[in-house]
C-alpha cells in the first residue's frame, strides 16, 4: 500500500503543479493584455450557467469527497511494518515477512505441530510474535522455546511474550 500511496501522491502533486503553472501563466498573460494560449471565454460561459442543484455537479462533488475520504483513511490506517529494527544501536533491519517465514518454519519443526502461521507486530522497540498453529495443546512450551531460539539466531530483540494459539487437530469423519 505504501507504493500505491506514493504513486498517488506523485500523480496528485504533478497534476497540481501543472495546473497551477497553467493558471499562473494564463493570469500573467491576461494581466498584460497579451493573447493567451488557452481561450477561456467558452469555459467562462459554460461554467457560469452551472448551479449547485444540477445533478452532474453534485455527482462530481460527491465522487471527489469519497475519493478524498478514501485517501485520508488509507493514510491514517496503521499498516504492518515492512522492516523490523534488530537493535537501536547498530541500525540493522530485517524484513518482517522473512522473519515470519523463519518463525513459522521453526514452529512447524516442533513435533505434533502442523500448519503454523506467525505474524510479527512491533510496539515501540518490542516485537510481538503471534503464533497460530494446529497441533497438540501440550506443545505450547516447545513452540515458545522454538520461537525464542529462532529469534536468538536472528539477533532480534527478545520479546516479552509470545502469543500462541493452538487449535486441536480435527478428527477425520
Amino acid at each position: 500500500m505504501r507504493t500505491a500511496n506514493r504513486v498517488a501522491s506523485v500523480l496528485l502533486a504533478s497534476a497540481l503543479l501543472v495546473g497551477g503553472l497553467a493558471v499562473a501563466v494564463q493570469a500573467l498573460l491576461l494581466s498584460l493584455d497579451r493573447p493567451t494560449p488557452v481561450d477561456i471565454t467558452g469555459w467562462v460561459n459554460a461554467l457560469s450557467g452551472i448551479r449547485w442543484h444540477d445533478p452532474t455537479v453534485r455527482t462530481v462533488a460527491g465522487g471527489a469527497l469519497l475519493v478524498g475520504l478514501a485517501i485520508l483513511v488509507a493514510q491514517l490506517r496503521r499498516w504492518a511494518p515492512v522492516r523490523l529494527r534488530t537493535d537501536e544501536r547498530d541500525g540493522w533491519y530485517l524484513h518482517r515477512r522473512g522473519v515470519e517465514r523463519r518463525l513459522a518454519n521453526a514452529v512447524g519443526a516442533v513435533p505434533g505441530v502442523r500448519r503454523a502461521r506467525v505474524r510479527v507486530r512491533r510496539r515501540g522497540d518490542q516485537w510481538r510474535p503471534r503464533v497460530r498453529a494446529t497441533g497438540d495443546p501440550a506443545a505450547r512450551a516447545e513452540i515458545e522455546f522454538a520461537v525464542h531460539q529462532e529469534l536468538h539466531r536472528l539477533t532480534a530483540p527478545r520479546p516479552t511474550r509470545v502469543d500462541v494459539r493452538l487449535l486441536p487437530r480435527r478428527r477425520p469423519a
